[in-house]
């Protein structure tokens, strides 16, 4: 065949193509499974930030994971938990999760067991932010009211203003508040310093030069918390014991 000619040139290019392709596609099948790991173990870590636990060696993640969430849940609006299989909870995808309709969507929970032998419950929360999606965990205290730990991440947010949700700084404003007032529900909400919010809710301060940011994370808090209601009130209703170092409600899953 004349390699001068156009045909020759196509069936060389189309070759090359193939071969590249393929050789593309080994290298990402190979890695793909190590991918998935890291992406896992990166949310593993945020779970685990959200419980004040500090973040391990990057080979004992999992395991650490593993030592202190004991079960993985799912709950409905009244708070009924209608599946409970290993990773049920963690398999969700948020980021499409949130855009289906409210009898379509899961409402995940991770239950964790503390060394001091009180339970927590991780609830994760996905929004927008100025440049992109950000998203979190939310752990409550067994009391079915608290906030024990929040943890944020953002993918675009701007350095050094809404970037600052990432920050432990920002994170530590939401421990120890309350999303019932006199039983009635009310989300924390994120406002600017010195504004109040005027149904009685509780509020941590905005973040400086961030306002749509702050926004969107009082946005979601508020969009995805809310629909734990129900999961929040029976946690309430339980009775409560004592455990080292705090009064707590114990709650085992039906």
């Amino acid at each position: 065949m004349n390699k001068n000619s156009n045909t020759y040139q196509i069936l060389y290019a189309a070759v090359m193509v193939l071969l590249v392709g393929s050789v593309l596609a080994l290298i990402y099948m190979a890695l793909k499974p190590k991918q998935d790991e890291n992406i896992a173990n990166d949310t593993r870590k945020q779970i685990l930030s959200a419980l004040h636990i500090a973040a391990p060696d990057e080979s004992q993640v999992k395991e650490t994971y593993e030592k202190y969430i004991i079960q993985d849940l799912l709950v409905d609006a009244d708070g009924n938990i209608v599946d409970s299989a290993e990773n049920v909870a963690f398999d969700v995808q948020m980021k499409a999760n949130v855009k289906l309709s409210d009898t379509e969507r899961k409402l995940p929970v991770m239950k964790c067991k503390m060394d001091d032998g009180s339970t927590k419950y991780v609830l994760p929360v996905y929004g927008a932010g100025l440049w992109g999606p950000i998203w979190g965990y939310i752990a409550m205290n067994e009391d079915g009211n608290t906030i024990y730990g929040a943890n944020f991440s953002h993918e675009g947010e701007t350095p050094g203003l809404g970037a600052r949700i990432a920050e432990e700084e920002f994170q530590g404003l939401f421990q120890d508040k309350h999303l019932f007032q006199d039983g009635e529900f009310k989300n924390v909400v994120v406002l600017k310093k010195g504004q109040t919010a005027t149904n009685g809710a509780e509020q941590v301060d905005a973040l400086t030069g961030a306002t749509i940011t702050s926004r969107g994370v009082s946005d979601m808090l508020d969009d995805c918390l809310a629909r734990y209601e129900g999961f929040l009130k029976k946690l309430q209703d339980k009775p409560q014991v004592e455990v080292p170092g705090e009064i707590t409600n114990v709650v085992q899953p039906q």
